[in-house]
């Protein structure tokens, strides 16, 4: 069953997603801030095989990452939007730009991260979690995400 529908700013890609997301998070690192040309940027984390693309074709850009893996992003052939992105040698987690949504609006950030980055004017609630760099994802994801996550980096 299709949970979500997406695209980019020229419809010439189209995706679908055939579950909820794992987790989703803002980011405010320097590379995100760079990568998407804004102030930040908001993930959502599924795994790759709910990941469909129905439309279109991706183009694939290594870039670089705060862990040091492999950060292959995949854009719009013809506008270049950023759709969806993989790190590391494995595409067994997508992370889904929420932007590229049909309705980003109906996803909410359960997590700040990489505040110590975040543009000084970029104000936050208090109503989500902050974290410095990046999180404990066992502590921080609710039980049954993780546990999806921990199956998906068992497929590797």
């Amino acid at each position: 069953m299709i949970k979500r529908k997406g695209r980019c700013s020229c419809g010439d890609v189209v995706y679908v997603l055939y579950n909820d997301f794992m987790f989703v998070h803002t980011c405010h690192c320097n590379l995100c801030r760079k990568i998407t040309g804004s102030a930040f940027i908001i993930n959502g984390m599924i795994e790759g095989s709910n990941f469909n693309l129905k439309k279109g074709s991706l183009e694939n850009f290594i870039g670089p990452s705060g862990s040091g893996k492999k950060h292959n992003i995949k854009r719009c052939k013809k506008c270049g939007d950023p759709i969806v992105s993989y790190f590391g040698n494995t595409e067994h987690l997508a992370v889904v730009k929420i932007g590229s949504l049909d309705r980003p609006e109906n996803v909410l950030p359960q997590a700040h991260i990489f505040v110590s980055e975040k543009l000084e004017w970029v104000e936050l609630k208090d109503t989500i979690p902050k974290y410095d760099r990046i999180y404990d994802f066992e502590s921080t994801w609710p039980v049954e995400s993780f546990k999806r996550l921990v199956s998906v980096r068992q497929m590797k």
